[in-house]
C-alpha cells in the first residue's frame, strides 16, 4: 500500500523542477525527469514509490553540446519505454540561435536507464510525405498509446510576429519516426489561452473508462498560465480533430487562497495503489522576478485525479 502520509498534495514535492514527467514501469519502479532551471542537460532519478521519487539520487544522462542543435535550451525531457528500448523526448535550442527549438530523441538499448548509454537519435523525423512538422519552434513532444498504436502529440509554432503555438498529433512508426502526417489537435481559440502569447502545449494523455483526456497548457509561463483539456472516445478516429471535443474552460487555473500560481505543464501516473495523480509545476509566489522563463522556482507538485459520475476527471486542488 502506498503511504500517504508520506505524500503531499498541492504544495512543492520537487523544488524547482519545471515541466515534471513520471513514468511508472512495468516492475513499478518510478522514473522522474524534468526541466532545470540552467536549461543545461537532462536529469532521471527512480525511486520504489512516489514518496521517495523527492529525496532520490538525481542522475545527469545527458548534457547539452557547446554548439550547433541541442546545444541551448534543453526543455521538457519525457522518459518512454517504447517499442522494447527506452526513449527520452525533449526539446533543444542553439547556441548561435537560442530560439531554434526542435524536437530531439534519446535511445537506450540497455535495462538501466541511469547507468546504460544513451545514443543521440537526432531530430524527431516525420512522414515522408510531410513538408511542413518540426520546421519552426517545436517542443513539449509526449506519446501515448491507443489499442496497440502509439502516437506524438507537440506544440509547434506559426503563423508571423510572435507567432501561435498549436498542438500537433501523428502516429509513430518507431520511437523517432512518424507514420503519419500531421493533424492540428488545437489552436488558442479563447481569451484564457491568449494572455502574454497565444499558447497550447505541454500535452499529457490519461486513459478512464473507454475515453482519452488530453491536458494541455495555455498562455504566458506566469500567473496566466493554465490547463485546458480534449476528449476522445477510445474507439474513435484518434487522428480526426473533428472527434476530440474541447473544453470551454481551463480545468485547472491559479488559486490565490492557496498561492498556487501558474499550474501547469503535467504529466500523469498512479500511485503504488493504482490511483490516478496529475504531476504538474506551479509557483508558489504571485510576483516573479525577471523574465519567467528564467526564473527557478516552478515547483513540481501533485494532485489527486478524481472522477465524476460521467467518468471525468476532476482537476481540484481539494483533491487531498
Amino acid at each position: 500500500m502506498s503511504d500517504e502520509k508520506s505524500l503531499k498534495y498541492n504544495e512543492p514535492w520537487i523544488l524547482q523542477r519545471a515541466d515534471p514527467y513520471v513514468y511508472r514501469h512495468t516492475d513499478g519502479s518510478y522514473y522522474f525527469t524534468a526541466s532545470v532551471p540552467a536549461y543545461d542537460g537532462i536529469v532521471l532519478r527512480r525511486a520504489g514509490t512516489l514518496a521517495e521519487l523527492s529525496g532520490a539520487e538525481e542522475v545527469m544522462v545527458w548534457k547539452k553540446h557547446e554548439s550547433g542543435p541541442m546545444s541551448y535550451h534543453i526543455w521538457a525531457p519525457e522518459i518512454h519505454y517504447l517499442f522494447g528500448k527506452w526513449y527520452i523526448y525533449f526539446a533543444g535550442g542553439e547556441a548561435e540561435d537560442i530560439w531554434k527549438i526542435r524536437p530531439y530523441v534519446l535511445e537506450c538499448s540497455g535495462d538501466d536507464p541511469l547507468t546504460d548509454e544513451w545514443v543521440e537519435l537526432g531530430k524527431m523525423k516525420r512522414a515522408a510525405e510531410d513538408e511542413f512538422s518540426f520546421e519552426a519552434f517545436s517542443l513539449d513532444a509526449t506519446v501515448f498509446e491507443n489499442k496497440g498504436e502509439y502516437y506524438y502529440v507537440w506544440a509547434e509554432k506559426v503563423g508571423v510576429g510572435k507567432m501561435i503555438s498549436n498542438l500537433y498529433i501523428a502516429k509513430m512508426e518507431s520511437g523517432n519516426q512518424l507514420k503519419t502526417v500531421q493533424v492540428l489537435l488545437t489552436t488558442p481559440d479563447y481569451d484564457w489561452e491568449r494572455k502574454g502569447f497565444w499558447v497550447n502545449e505541454g500535452p499529457a494523455v490519461i486513459h478512464h473508462d473507454g475515453k482519452m483526456f488530453l491536458t494541455y497548457s495555455a498562455s504566458e509561463t506566469g500567473v496566466d498560465y493554465c490547463v485546458g483539456m480534449l476528449s476522445i472516445d477510445e474507439d474513435a478516429d484518434i487522428l480526426d480533430p473533428r472527434l476530440w471535443k474541447k473544453e470551454r474552460y481551463p480545468v485547472l487555473k491559479t488559486c490565490e487562497k492557496l498561492g498556487i500560481y501558474g499550474p501547469g505543464h503535467n504529466s500523469f501516473t498512479v500511485d503504488e495503489d493504482g490511483n490516478d495523480v496529475m504531476v504538474y509545476h506551479a509557483r508558489t509566489e504571485a510576483e516573479i522576478n525577471g523574465d519567467p522563463l528564467y526564473n527557478p522556482n516552478r515547483h513540481a507538485m501533485l494532485m489527486k485525479v478524481k472522477w465524476d459520475e460521467a467518468g471525468r476527471p476532476v482537476f481540484s486542488y481539494e483533491n487531498k
